[in-house]
């Protein structure tokens, strides 16, 4: 007998008919819109942000796509894949204001900033600067080019909630000035590199990134934007005009396309600095080769890094059709933004405790309130597993929690699918897990 599953199961859901569906009109926003995803029907997510949740028309596009491969790999990796790629690029490129040959398909975020990264030929005396609130796995990789030859510095630029818009961007503005007159050499030689969340992850909140590009720009500082939950949360990104140096976003959070995918933003006057995508493609152009005249094409360059599952870097067609039938990016984030401000003052109220953003300058369609917890609890294995059994397996419901600036948070992403009540129920949740850390805590004092 197989072990029994620790977690409950969706049923399979029925096949879906696209052309026929989208000539009806789509179900209201909030719970009428759970029949268009696959949840488990006892399941309650608030952390879409986290790695998404792929509607059911966009997982029967997926579903067409796949079995059109399997009829015929061969015949459809090199004759229709590409075609659905660069679709999927152009209309992406449309959406984020860039050029369609600036824009690449890679895996996720986090590979898309790696890429970057280990792009530059580094030297001793160059610069990486990161935050405190930089995903934890772009840090380690910032880390990690210090650790090893020629071990470039890297420095931290912190920001700390609550606080202001204005203030983040004066602040940076001064750390970048003093950085570039601490660690400049006679030549000014030395390669300087900013990088910058656009949302950041925890807390979940709108950076302004923008002004922040600009000063990096002013200050001959390369600006690599972590813009992993923009495409789909952030509405007119314009990325022709806030000109940053490097621009990557998921497209599998906020957007809907299938897991993993990610756009890769390289302004064709820095798409020297990207020789080699990871991993190499067989159309990389080497100095060595007998016939060098030179790089190999940006675009061409990730068109094939080896075989893997073709059908996410497509499904932004399909992501971006649902949307459209939805009523466009406005309206879906016209919809959670309030949902997510709402649900943030209800929690705040529920749990006597705060906001971070009580003005909502920071937020999208993601809102942190400061958890009923002590502060001086510590962020260790066992309390982040406590939460996270409690919220995951008791209560089947979703929500990311955190510890920042000295108090405990959650952060709670609103859907098109959810509504206040789903607050309600991941309200009872999170005060089950803080008695519970409580109890944890003050055991282990005594």
């Amino acid at each position: 007998m197989p072990p029994e599953s620790a977690v409950s199961l969706a049923p399979v859901p029925a096949i879906v008919d696209l052309e026929e569906l989208y000539k009806t009109r789509p179900p209201a926003f909030g719970h009428d819109m759970l029949k268009l995803f696959g949840f488990d029907p006892n399941y309650v997510n608030l952390n879409h942000g986290a790695v998404g949740s792929l509607p059911l028309p966009v997982r029967a596009a997926c579903d067409n796509w796949t079995t059109e491969i399997e009829a015929n790999p061969d015949k459809f990796i090199k004759y229709e894949a590409l075609h659905l790629v660069n679709h999927a690029r152009e209309r992406i490129a449309q959406l984020i204001g860039a050029d369609v040959d600036e824009c690449v398909i890679v895996n996720n975020t986090s590979h898309g900033l790696v890429t970057v990264l280990r792009n530059f030929s580094f030297r001793e005396g160059d610069v990486l600067i990161g935050a405190n609130t930089t995903y934890g796995s772009v840090s380690k990789e910032l880390k990690y080019f210090g650790d090893i030859p020629p071990h470039p510095t890297v420095l931290s630029y912190n920001v700390h909630f609550p606080t202001t818009q204005e203030t983040i961007v004066e602040e940076f503005r001064q750390f970048i000035q003093k950085v570039r007159e601490e660690h400049d050499d006679i030549h000014q030689n030395r390669t300087f590199i900013a990088m910058i969340d656009s949302i950041t992850s925890h807390p979940g909140v709108l950076m302004p990134w923008k002004e922040m590009v600009a000063i990096c720009r002013g200050a001959g500082v390369y600006s690599v934007v972590d813009a992993a939950h923009s495409i789909g949360q952030e509405l007119d990104i314009n990325l022709s005009e806030a000109k940053p140096d490097f621009w990557v976003s998921n497209c599998h959070k906020w957007l809907y396309a299938k897991r993993g995918c990610a756009v890769l933003y390289v302004p064709k006057r820095n798409q020297h600095i990207i020789k080699s995508p990871i991993p190499t493609p067989v159309e990389y152009h080497s100095p060595q080769d007998e016939d060098y005249k030179g790089p190999q094409e940006f675009v061409k360059l990730f068109e094939w890094t080896g075989t893997i599952d073709l059908v996410p870097h497509i499904s932004p067609n399909a992501a971006l059709d649902f949307r459209a039938w939805l009523g466009g990016e406005h309206k879906i984030n016209e919809y959670t933004r309030k949902l997510a401000i709402e649900g943030g003052k209800y929690l705040a109220e529920r749990f006597g405790t705060s906001l971070l953003d009580p003005e909502g300058s920071f937020t999208l369609s993601m809102v942190n309130v400061e958890l009923p917890m002590p502060g001086e609890i510590q962020e260790t294995t066992e309390v982040l597993a406590l939460i996270r059994d409690t919220l995951y397996l008791k209560w089947n419901v979703s929500a990311a929690f955190f510890r920042h600036n000295k108090k405990w948070w959650v952060r709670c992403s609103a859907q098109i699918y959810n509504e206040l009540s789903d607050f309600h129920v991941v309200a009872d949740a999170l005060e089950d897990a803080a008695a519970k850390v409580i109890e944890f805590s003050a055991g282990r004092t005594h």
